[in-house]
């Protein structure tokens, strides 16, 4: 570690937290401890903070003051961590009908979040300061397993609004002191491949953070540019959002002369779990309570695959109890051989979002269809299919039905992205069907991009 890293990662970094009220430092300090422990003592951990959340949302959350009563059940009465299975899965539709009622009736500095909407049923809901603390704190424990931390170079190919939206003077200052260059996903044509090129080649960054299907993208294009990039000195390349392929694991990992570490959690769920540099997909247990169900709810063994439903334990403000994340995964029941006692996740299914290409071959992830839906409160569901350049089928579950007005928007936000001689065809649908394979797949491009 250099010293300016040092300087950023050890005091200026801990400084903006403290402004913004966030216990992070100190909860990835404890964080970097507790990852040792064995399992048992993890599992007492567990049930200890399970206990506190539970007591506490029974006095101070309506929502579930009310569902503890109607069941009869008492969180003074729980005492293992099965007991948690007692308790009613919650869905986004319940978070829509409940979004008041889930607030804790003392919680201060709640900030709103939206879900990226990849998983075809995006969601509105609240965060507060705890919950973020410990986000942060996971992330950036599992930055410094693959020996990179805050203040080292770093380029951030994404494409969300809320980041994207967020560079005004002050966050672009902040970008500029911590490394940080952020560089946007959603249109990608070979201009801005070259370009983007040029820019980790500039910055030389020790860690790349993106999604893996642009990662993978950009890895093509430089081998088709016949660029060299595995002279950069980069360490890590960090993907997550969306599932992570074998081969696009090789390729980023091939161009940039780096390991790939794959990422799963999201705004919602929170930081669920993280790889490490022996490979384990490492469950933040500190904070995350992880059960595998099948179509009933009911958790299945080790090894068997099902919903990965999860319990944040550091969301007493806004809680998010046996929360259905609507991926599909297994638990491992073997430890890493990194010695690490954090409990893995074996596998994760059910998580891919397409390249789009519009009308004059300008290539684009498959999100910036997705936004433009998700902030259209009246979508609860929606599948993006693109038939060709000239025409793209959207499958919508609404709210209140489909009106003129709600379609016109819909084809406005995807002409403008794909091109206005595009077609868009928008079908009313009840539910939104799973592939044959099982999988759930919301973006599908049947255009091979270049």
């Amino acid at each position: 570690m250099d010293l300016y890293t040092s300087l950023i990662s050890g005091l200026f970094f801990p400084l903006q937290e403290h402004f913004k009220k966030h216990d992070s430092v100190a909860v990835r300090k404890q964080m970097e401890i507790s990852q040792w422990w064995d399992d048992k003592r993890l599992k007492e951990l567990q049930l200890s903070s399970l206990c506190r959340l539970l007591v506490h949302v029974e006095a101070h959350v309506p929502y579930y003051r009310e569902c503890f009563a109607e069941i009869g059940f008492k969180a003074r009465d729980v005492h293992l961590l099965s007991d948690l299975t007692r308790l009613p899965l919650l869905d986004k539709t319940t978070i829509r009908h409940n979004i008041e009622a889930l607030k804790s009736d003392n919680a201060r500095y709640l900030a709103s979040f939206n879900t990226g909407g990849s998983s075809g049923n995006p969601l509105i809901f609240y965060i507060g300061k705890e919950r973020v603390s410990h986000d942060v704190a996971a992330k950036w424990r599992a930055t410094r397993w693959w020996g990179v931390d805050i203040g080292d170079p770093e380029i951030v190919i994404w494409g969300s609004p809320i980041e994207l939206g967020a560079q005004d003077s002050m966050r672009a200052l902040r970008d500029r002191l911590l490394r940080t260059k952020l560089l946007p996903a959603f249109e990608i044509s070979e201009q801005k491949l070259d370009q983007f090129l040029d820019e980790i080649r500039s910055v030389r960054p020790r860690m790349l953070f993106g999604y893996p299907s642009a990662l993978s993208h950009i890895a093509r294009h430089a081998e088709t540019r016949r660029r060299r990039m595995d002279d950069l000195g980069i360490r890590v390349a960090f993907v997550t959002s969306e599932r992570l392929y074998d081969e696009q694991r090789q390729q980023i990992g091939k161009v940039f002369g780096c390991p790939v570490a794959n990422g799963y959690g999201g705004r919602d769920a929170g930081f669920i779990a993280h790889e490490c540099p022996h490979s384990g997909m490492h469950i933040t247990a500190e904070d995350i309570i992880v059960e595998i169900v099948d179509q009933q709810g009911v958790p299945v063994p080790y090894g068997e695959v099902g919903e990965i439903v999860v319990t944040h334990l550091a969301t007493r403000d806004f809680p998010f109890i046996r929360y259905r994340t609507g991926d599909i995964g297994v638990l491992d029941s073997k430890p890493c051989t990194c010695g690490r006692g954090l409990p893995l996740l074996k596998e994760i299914q059910g998580r891919s979002t397409d390249f789009l290409v519009a009308q004059n071959g300008t290539v684009m992830h498959g999100l910036a269809l997705i936004y433009v839906l998700r902030e259209l409160p009246q979508i609860l569901a929606f599948k993006i299919i693109q038939e060709s350049r000239d025409f793209t089928r959207v499958l919508a579950v609404s709210e209140g039905g489909l009106n003129p007005e709600l379609v016109e928007k819909i084809e406005l936000g995807f002409k403008a992205r794909l091109g206005q001689g595009v077609k868009i065809a928008i079908e009313e649908v009840t539910e939104i069907p799973a592939e044959k394979s099982g999988k759930f797949r919301y973006v599908i491009s049947r255009v091979a991009p270049g």
